[in-house]
């Protein structure tokens, strides 16, 4: 049974194993509220999940120990059970889905655990995980609806309460709802005026439909960037914690949790993974009332694939109006693309990149379409080089 006493039990137990995140002021997140970042991507092992997985893994007993621990992770949680397995000489194996970062695997071997690939997504890894425990005798390390687990990461809001005393609302991703059910209990139980608010991606909302319809409810499908929390089906313990203590549940889409990665970079020099960003994304995009309220947004991890940062910040920019692609349709003649060029150039946008398409089934005979990736201030400026080329007689087909 989770009780406040376990929570400060393994926050005692975990002083010398995590490390104490210290609050980041962030006005710029939402001027109209009173934003403070909890950056937990800059814990041991890059995420919160170290912290369940530690103090689970000291929990268990010897006999439990001596047939080694499989977990199944969608990556954060596979690293913190390698690291406490190690430090405690377990072996280790790690059932991970084969779309897992490939940053999130190696550093899972890097910790000291034996990696199995699995075909799918997380749940395919969760079963394949509780099949090798069945087979093989292993102890399973639950990434999520564990008492102990949700214990762990409950350390977190006894941090935020000492940190900022007088904050208002908390807001804190959910997957499977161990980070929330935890961090959760322990404000409620401590403050029960703080409102809890939770965010998932739009692509994978399993707890808010489950909470919403006032059962466990499976997703037939998840698809996010938020690899993190892409849970079709949140756990029993987690669920049961968040009816009773999570005041409401918001999803935000995958432009916006982008946005708010590309925000924290360039504001707080803060690289967050999809899953990482969602609470800031509400805080963002004015998911929930916080107007005028001091709020903590929970950063889960900031372990994110360098290649699928660079797709995420291109389409941050794209989403802030700082980058744009535009196709033009031109009468094929010579001086029209200096033409164009130098309307944009008015605007102060800058031209990266040129493509200049003359044989098409689709434009006049006499035509041409011409492609062009820019550089823009925002929104506002690329609005002005559409009417810009308008009025000059352009026709654009797409941007």
């Amino acid at each position: 049974m989770l009780t406040l006493d376990k929570i400060y039990q393994a926050s005692y137990a975990l002083k010398t194993v995590i490390r104490r995140t210290d609050l980041i002021s962030a006005p710029n997140i939402n001027p109209e509220s009173h934003i403070f970042l909890k950056p937990e991507n800059l814990q041991v092992t890059g995420s919160f999940k170290v912290r369940g997985a530690c103090f689970k893994i000291a929990q268990l007993t010897e006999e439990e120990k001596s047939h080694g621990v499989v977990a199944c992770s969608a990556g954060n949680h596979a690293q913190g059970v390698a690291l406490a397995a190690t430090a405690h000489g377990i072996k280790s194996l790690i059932c991970l889905p084969d779309n897992a970062p490939i940053s999130k695997v190696e550093a899972t071997k890097s910790y000291g655990a034996d990696v199995c690939l699995v075909e799918g997504v997380y749940d395919d890894a969760y079963n394949k995980a509780l099949q090798l425990k069945d087979e093989k005798g292993y102890t399973f390390i639950h990434p999520f609806d564990d008492e102990d687990v949700i214990a762990g990461q409950g350390t977190i809001g006894l941090e935020l309460l000492e940190q900022l005393p007088e904050v208002e609302a908390v807001i804190i991703p959910i997957g499977g709802g161990g980070l929330i059910s935890g961090v959760a209990y322990a404000i409620k139980n401590l403050n029960p005026d703080i409102r809890v608010y939770g965010v998932q991606a739009k692509g994978a909302p399993s707890m808010l439909n489950s909470i919403e319809h006032g059962k466990i409810e499976r997703l037939e499908g998840v698809r996010t960037i938020a690899d993190g929390i892409a849970v079709k089906e949140p756990g029993i313990h987690t669920f049961d914690l968040c009816q009773q203590y999570v005041d409401e549940i918001v999803s935000v889409t995958d432009d916006e949790i982008s946005t708010a990665i590309l925000a924290l970079i360039e504001q707080h020099k803060l690289i967050a993974e999809g899953a990482g960003a969602v609470a800031v994304a509400a805080a963002m995009f004015n998911k929930v009332p916080i107007k005028g309220k001091k709020v903590i947004c929970l950063i889960s991890g900031g372990n994110i694939d360098v290649n699928i940062l660079s797709r995420v910040i291109g389409r941050g920019l794209q989403k802030s109006g700082r980058s744009c692609s535009m196709t033009i349709e031109l009468v094929d003649k010579p001086g029209q693309l200096q033409h164009v060029s130098e309307i944009i150039a008015s605007t102060g946008a800058n031209v990266v990149s040129v493509y200049h398409e003359r044989v098409s089934h689709t434009a006049d005979i006499n035509g041409c379409y011409l492609r062009l990736e820019m550089e823009t201030r925002n929104q506002q400026q690329i609005n002005e080089i559409r009417q810009l080329l308008t009025v000059s007689g352009y026709k654009i087909v797409e941007g």
